[in-house]
């Protein structure tokens, strides 16, 4: 948890690096993410942390909570309420509160510890893990819209291992039967490791650089507008419906080449 915890602060501040010298009407920009607006992806980032703390200090609380979120007609629009309706300083003063926060509950926390959250329970580490992601995907829609590159770091491992553990699960979500190969997965990462997951002789295969990998299974950036090398039918459909994040299935980003 505390190599974890120090990752997930790092995305964080990378973050608030970016959107913290903003002009105020610069908050109010559409993002890919249409129509969320770069205001809409930090008020997003601020209650999902909080509800994150909120599930490791008081379940209950959260139970309820779940049911109340499920309840609502439309659950991101709704959720964004808040954020809307504040001025960026003090969605900025939220956001830091709410994530400073979780960082100490997760300090608290051991690894293995079971946690409620929208879909399945999950561990803490799973968590923690699917906070980075979270934080370091709408941080790509923000830079998107800004149109700013950011330097890959050694953090996208954590998103690469969620975006490989649901393999299965993408197929699930969607109502169909995982294929039954197994894909073996090999990614550059940017201090020049190499990362792997799943076994080495599959005849699935997806070989490439991290980040793609990350950009294609968080539906930042379609397959067919990276690099990646895909062999096998199997992972070349699962790299077509890849979902990292829990919800109902997710319709990601059309080829550029359809545009």
């Amino acid at each position: 948890m505390k190599d974890l915890i120090k990752d997930l602060s790092e995305e964080y501040e990378s973050l608030d690096g970016i959107v913290s010298p903003l002009s105020e009407s610069m908050w109010d920009r559409e993002t890919p993410f249409s129509p969320w607006t770069i205001r809409d992806e930090i008020s997003h980032l601020a209650f999902f942390d909080g509800a994150a703390r909120l599930t490791a200090t008081a379940p209950e609380e959260f139970s309820r909570h779940k049911a109340e979120i499920w309840a609502l007609q439309d659950i991101f629009e709704d959720t964004l309420a808040k954020g809307r309706a504040l001025s960026p300083a003090a969605l900025l003063a939220w956001w830091r509160s709410e994530r400073s926060a979780l960082l100490d509950v997760f300090s608290t926390l051991e690894a293995r510890a079971r946690l409620s959250w929208y879909g399945p329970a999950m561990s803490a580490r799973t968590l923690a893990t699917s906070r980075i992601m979270e934080t370091w995907a709408h941080g790509q829609d923000i830079c998107d819209a800004l149109g700013r590159n950011r330097l890959p770091t050694n953090r996208l491992r954590h998103i690469a291992q969620i975006g490989f553990s649901t393999y299965s699960w993408s197929f699930q979500n969607r109502g169909m039967e995982p294929p039954a190969e197994p894909v073996h997965v090999k990614l550059s990462s940017a201090s020049g490791a190499w990362w792997t997951w799943g076994p080495p002789d599959a005849v699935e295969r997806i070989v490439g650089n991290a980040e793609e990998f990350c950009l294609v299974v968080t539906q930042r950036r379609h397959v067919d507008d990276t690099a990646l090398e895909i062999t096998g039918a199997s992972a070349r459909r699962w790299m077509l419906i890849a979902q990292a994040f829990a919800g109902p299935p997710a319709e990601g980003p059309k080829s550029s080449s359809l545009d």
